[in-house]
């Protein structure tokens, strides 16, 4: 494997992390209320808590597709 497809399968990594990322998000945002009755029925959470761990999970995924996907995209682009 080259750098140029290397670079290009990060390219990919990375779009198809954040189209994940804003489905978890449209989805938090439309269909809260029924995410919220689908986790309730396992665990016993408020609704603060219910936020506040969908929206942890998500700065912690954008910042695994930041340092694993685009870092290295960026630092392979540098090369050549």
């Amino acid at each position: 494997m080259n750098i140029t497809q290397l670079s290009d399968f990060l390219l990919y990594c990375m779009l198809i992390n954040y189209i994940i990322l804003m489905i978890w998000f449209i989805a938090f945002i439309f269909a809260k209320d029924w995410m919220k009755r689908l986790h309730g029925q396992w665990f016993q959470i408020s609704d603060q808590q219910f936020d506040a761990i969908h929206y942890g999970g998500m700065a912690v995924y954008k910042i695994g597709i930041l340092l694993l996907n685009l870092t290295p995209y960026i630092a392979l682009n540098m090369l050549h």
